[in-house]
């Protein structure tokens, strides 16, 4: 192999990516795609740049020992950034691409349940004709948990709609689309308003169960969780014991602590939840392979690469 850089790249639709990749024309990237780990084996020692969906190439990074750069395919990296993991090359993850798909699903919920539709299909089903009063969203309190580039977003078109928007954040400082911000000592305020939470934080360890008993007490009883950051952000005893005992409206779950959901697991009964199955937002192979392409130019340039993960925080 006389290429100077050698891809592995590993994910659900290798060829699609191989494929886009090619593309691009890059002469000197010679690039190996793969399904599964165990494919990827006979491969991942002469890689020196991997573009891989984190929980793939994970069981792989200690054999990698040309490593210099990986990126991932998703934004959120939690399998590669535990104590325990490596950190002596740059891992980059994909930013500025969820937002507006975020944000559909987020108000996709949002008007369903504010002009009612569920309760509307339901009573087609039955034929019976009944008004079914709303109310317009100009005005209603949005609470955005985590004002990364997906918050931001959120923020943004709730604004279109008119809303109001809080938003909690590490660090103090004004955000575009957000009227008020809030750090951790305000965390109490910052849930006791608004009628929609959303939830876009990544998972740390500061973050994990942020959503437990207390904060549930802390949402109004006509509020509704929307949460499509991380699983185990939310505990889900605590999730369930707030729908049950009806202190908080409902929620609409897109992530969970294991994953797929199990069939027994007592969520699936929960009133007033809407389950999806981590789906707000995927991974278009073109837009990640957009930020791939931009990224390598600046590797083989040797300039800083866009959306580096800081592997402390996580993110």
């Amino acid at each position: 192999m006389n290429s100077r850089n050698r891809l592995l790249i590993l994910t659900e639709a290798p060829g699609t990516y191989r494929t886009l990749i090619q593309e691009l024309g890059f002469h000197d990237l010679e690039v190996a795609a793969c399904h599964s780990p165990e494919e990827a084996v006979s491969y991942v020692k002469a890689c020196d740049l991997i573009l891989a969906e984190p929980r793939r190439i994970a069981p792989l990074l200690e054999t990698a020992e040309r490593l210099k750069w990986v990126q991932s395919t998703f934004a959120g990296v939690e399998a590669l950034v535990g104590p325990s993991m490596r950190k002596d090359y740059i891992l980059t993850n994909v930013r500025g691409v969820f937002g507006p798909l975020i944000s559909e699903y987020v108000f996709a919920y949002i008007l369903a349940l504010e002009r009612r539709l569920f309760e509307t299909r339901d009573n087609q089903k039955c034929r019976r004709w009944q008004e079914m009063p709303y109310r317009p969203l100009q005005g209603i309190l949005m609470g955005i948990c985590g004002l990364g580039a997906i918050g931001t977003h959120v923020a943004q078109t709730a604004k279109h709609f008119g809303m109001t928007v809080w938003g909690f954040k590490r660090s103090k400082g004004e955000v575009p689309g957000v009227d008020r911000v809030f750090t951790q000592k305000g965390f109490d305020e910052f849930l006791s308003r608004p009628e929609y939470v959303v939830v876009t934080l990544p998972e740390t360890p500061e973050t994990r169960h942020l959503f437990d008993d207390h904060a549930f007490q802390c949402m109004k009883a006509s509020g509704v969780l929307i949460n499509v950051g991380r699983g185990p952000l939310v505990s889900e005893g605590s999730l369930l014991r707030a729908l049950q005992q009806r202190r908080i409206r409902g929620a609409v779950m897109d992530v969970f602590e294991t994953e797929p959901l199990p069939e027994t697991s007592p969520l699936w009964g929960a009133p007033n939840l809407w389950i999806t199955p981590h789906n707000a937002a995927v991974s278009f192979p073109d837009r990640v392979v957009e930020i791939f392409a931009e990224n390598y130019r600046r590797f083989i340039s040797g300039k800083p690469l866009q959306y580096v993960v800081n592997f402390e925080r996580g993110y």
